[in-house]
């Protein structure tokens, strides 16, 4: 294998989230989530957008999946709408919401394409947040019903399942800072989050196993802080510890060890005696894993500080509150270099921390990068096309980070790249652009960019091209022609 080559059957594939694309709010069946109350309560996301067409991908779907193919991406990773198929949080599914998804697997394997699917990307059923939401035990336990239904649906057709994306944004921004729905800023309730978030995943883990064949393979993703110092002053060291402790030893600890570590609990002993972890909870939370996601976009830089007013730079949007709970004296800064349309620094070296720490870390569990791409301020050009060479660039550098991760010894087996198509950002709505497909969200058009050529080059050869190779990508004839509405 060349220095410049990926290993065979390495997934080169893309990702996209329910809430983000689906489109069709209160289509069959479906009702409510925390995102669709968020988006409605003033001030909360950008220009007063929401979801409710998002980019329509639940009526172009089969487009969507043909330009996939044409991409040459053999895997696709996108989340289920539990509002959709369980629209309460608890009862029988909806098989309208069912059926959408059997349709969408059955197209991507009809293309060649693995389906890679997530349970929960952070779109709650309002009525679960109503009865108390994730700070509550009840909410775990919904959730492996949940999970159980839809294996139960679609177990015979996908082998590839993650339970959780980003338990750290669901707990720390949803109920931490209030930036995501559901817009509450409790720091204790941020720790009775996060743990039944983790017992969510064990629960969910446990009723998979009992519904899927012997074959499925189950993991779940996270988004690890690359968390650095400063300084090497003392106190900047251990405010790398603190945060390193809330970013990822909170979930990884008992995901992949069975414990929380005491420092952590007594870093935020004056808010919880941590009481809501019950008898047997560690031991469910900690099961054998098939995968390991992990979601990477920038560094953390954190120092100790007394100055309560300096801006917080931890990339998280702009609350009023932090998010991260027991940790007011502690600074986040930019890290230098260049960044994103999100003010993110680009630095591929904080993914190759994050993938050779989880390699020594995990005993041998698989690692797929489950996210990794960049905002760009993205503009047609007069002739149509939409020309982002600097996401061109950072693909190339991350992508050649994996690839030395590998050489280093991580078992990397695949990449997800962030994102197919321009979607709902969140909280910014429409404002930025991470697709490596270009959408006009006025008459919903596709448009690939042409870091999505290049991308179709990478996964059809499994070669990182040259600097400078495949730039001209207008020479590249091997992708389809926009998909009009």
């Amino acid at each position: 294998m060349s220095q410049s080559s990926f290993p065979a059957n390495f997934l080169f594939g893309s990702a996209t989230s329910a809430y983000q694309v689906e489109g069709a709010a209160a289509e069959d069946g479906r009702t409510p989530s925390i995102w669709d109350t968020f988006c409605r309560t003033p001030g909360k996301v950008l220009g007063g957008d929401t979801g409710d067409v998002a980019v329509d991908h639940y009526h172009r779907w089969r487009d969507d999946v043909r330009l996939m193919a044409d991409l040459n991406l053999n895997a696709y990773r996108f989340s289920i709408s539990w509002s959709r198929v369980q629209p309460t949080g608890r009862g029988p599914a909806v098989q309208r919401g069912l059926d959408f998804y059997r349709s969408l697997v059955d197209e991507l394997l009809a293309k060649g394409i693995t389906p890679w699917i997530t349970l929960y990307h952070w779109d709650l059923p309002q009525e679960l947040e109503d009865a108390g939401g994730w700070p509550e035990r009840a909410t775990a336990e919904r959730f492996a019903e949940y999970a159980s239904l839809v294996a139960g649906a679609l177990g015979d057709r996908v082998e590839h399942w993650t339970t959780l994306n980003e338990p750290w944004c669901s707990a720390y921004l949803g109920y931490g800072s209030g930036v995501h729905a559901p817009g509450r800023t409790d720091h204790a309730d941020v720790l009775r989050a996060a743990h039944h978030l983790n017992l969510a995943h064990g629960l969910g883990t446990q009723a998979l196993r009992a519904a899927l064949p012997g074959r499925a393979q189950i993991g779940v993703s996270i988004n690890p802080a690359a968390v650095r110092a400063l300084t090497d002053d003392p106190d900047d060291l251990d405010a790398r510890r603190r945060i390193d402790a809330l970013a990822n030893r909170i979930f990884d600890g008992p995901m992949l060890r069975g414990v929380y570590d005491e420092d952590l609990i007594q870093d935020t002993s004056r808010l919880t005696d941590w009481s809501f972890v019950k008898d047997g909870d560690l031991a469910d939370i900690h099961q054998p894993l098939d995968a390991l996601g992990i979601n990477y976009y920038t560094p953390t830089l954190v120092s100790a500080s007394a100055d309560r007013k300096l801006p917080r730079r931890d990339g998280h949007g702009g609350g009023e509150q932090s998010p991260w709970p027991a940790a007011e004296d502690i600074a986040f800064h930019q890290t230098p270099g260049e960044t994103t349309d999100m003010g993110w620094t680009i630095d591929p070296t904080g993914l190759h921390d994050l993938l050779m720490r989880y390699h020594r870390e995990t005993g041998g569990i698989p690692l797929y990068i489950t996210e990794n791409g960049m905002a760009c301020d993205d503009k047609p050009s007069p002739d149509g096309t939409v020309h982002d060479p600097d996401r061109i660039a950072y693909l190339r550098g991350h992508l050649d980070t994996v690839r030395r991760a590998i050489a280093d010894g991580a078992d990397v087996r695949g990449y997800f790249l962030w994102s197919l198509l321009d979607n709902f950002e969140w909280a910014y709505g429409y404002s930025k652009r991470f697709g490596t497909v270009y959408v006009d969200f006025e008459s919903l058009e596709r448009v690939p960019k042409s870091s999505a050529r290049w991308y179709a080059e990478v996964a059809r050869t499994g070669e990182l091209p040259a600097p400078g190779a495949l730039d001209a990508v207008d020479a590249l004839d091997t992708v389809g022609d926009p998909v009009a509405d």
